[in-house]
């Protein structure tokens, strides 16, 4: 048996890892490659990469199997029994991700262009009582799939869960967050319902004239903004960045349904058992909700420098972020990074400090409502996105700033 990928197709998600963490690995591209032809796992891998850039050659399908199978290929959905835009709710010991409403908010507008309505999957054990919040944010329907094995997220029972919602409601557009939870679940789920699916959208919209959605994303490293459909099959599927759409305001007089759905779930659907949860007391920076950003790059010029930044941010109560480069080079952490391979963030004010504004960046802030520039070099890319530019050594300006606010009582 041979086995070979299509780094071209692979997407790097990992699944064929999870499956056969002996016989896969993902490389520092972020694709996957072959570590052992023989590991066990290694075919199963191949058949539920979700995009099948995993080919296996060398078994030969049985003769009596072959037409069956074939002419199940040719046989496509029925696209006019598909309506309504569904987004899964992500939620972690009953709260919430901020990721869902932000979800609903760009569900909304879709589903209106379209005329169809919009509903929410809340997956989960005793969360109904999050369904008014849902409501509130803009679904018509909420179904509510309520078991003890989804206490805790885990691929195979949601997975479950979700393919039997969609097989039963049929919804013709599904949305996910891009989360870790939502980037291992929406694979899984295009694979059993062999539709496509396109991770880490920055953008959605209906073409008019199809009826079709819309989905963009950064491709070949962040240079280009590539818009991806899918024709053939549903329902059409996403993953959407979280900090990229915007929440709407919430209506508490807005009526919805609430439904109970039975996924028929069992415990053979349940494939690994959490036995406990320990959380990591460590302080992050929280920049998805902060409604100010002073984020510095390789202008800063090192670790000493980002001292500058945090005395802008301490008087304006705000968070300090980073570009890629002020975090490779371990001037401030991960968890601190704006970008296509960091955070999207959508803050009231965004300060960019020293930072040059590659299309990588800008993917991750551009939607910010107010962008001020601080940069030495008048044709920095950052410019282009700032509302307010100043050019100038961030090392003078900055200083300047803070005295600023300072005498207008800012911080005091």
């Amino acid at each position: 048996m041979k086995v070979t990928i299509n780094v071209d197709d692979c997407i790097g998600c990992g699944i064929c890892v999870k499956i056969s963490p002996k016989g896969y690995e993902i490389n520092d591209q972020m694709k996957a490659q072959v570590l052992d032809m023989n590991a066990p796992g290694i075919k199963e891998g191949a058949d539920d990469c979700p995009v099948g850039a995993i080919l296996v050659e060398g078994e030969a399908m049985p003769a009596a199997q072959a037409p069956a199978q074939a002419e199940e290929i040719l046989v496509k959905p029925d696209l006019s029994e598909y309506k309504g835009v569904m987004v899964f709710a992500e939620q972690r010991g009953g709260d919430l991700m901020k990721v869902t409403l932000e979800l609903l908010g760009r569900g909304r507008g879709l589903a209106d262009e379209l005329g169809v309505p919009l509903s929410v999957a809340l997956l989960g054990h005793g969360v109904d009582g999050l369904a008014p919040t849902l409501i509130a944010g803009g679904a018509d329907k909420v179904y509510v799939i309520d078991d003890p094995r989804l206490k805790d997220y885990n691929t195979s029972s949601y997975a479950k869960a979700m393919i039997e919602l969609i097989r039963a409601e049929k919804p013709e557009i599904v949305l996910y967050g891009a989360t870790h939870n939502g980037r291992d679940l929406a694979p899984r789920i295009a694979k059993r319902l062999d539709t496509g699916l396109t991770a880490d959208c920055t953008e959605l919209s209906i073409e008019t004239e199809t009826r079709m959605l819309l989905q963009t994303r950064p491709a070949f490293g962040g240079n280009i903004m590539a818009t991806i459909m899918c024709p053939d099959n549903r329902p059409q599927m996403s993953t959407v960045r979280p900090g990229i759409m915007k929440v709407l305001e919430p209506d508490q007089n807005r009526k919805g349904e609430t439904i109970i759905f039975d996924a028929k779930l069992t415990d053979a659907d349940v494939l690994t058992r959490i036995i406990e949860i320990i959380k990591e007391r460590k302080v992050v920076a929280n920049l998805e909700d902060a409604k100010i950003i002073v984020s510095g790059g390789r202008g800063v010029g090192g670790a000493d420098g980002f001292k500058t930044i945090q005395a802008l941010a301490d008087i304006l109560n705000a968070e300090v972020g980073g570009s890629r480069v002020a975090v490779e080079k371990g001037w401030i952490s991960k968890d601190h990074q704006v970008g296509q391979t960091g955070k999207s963030v959508r803050p009231n004010l965004y300060i960019a400090c020293g930072i040059s504004g590659s299309i990588q960046h800008r993917a991750g802030m551009q939607n910010s409502e107010c962008i001020v520039a601080i940069n030495k070099d008048p044709s920095a890319q950052i410019f282009t996105v700032a509302d307010i530019g100043l050019v100038g050594d961030l090392f003078d300006v900055i200083p300047a700033l803070i005295e600023e606010l300072k005498a207008a009582g800012i911080g005091q």
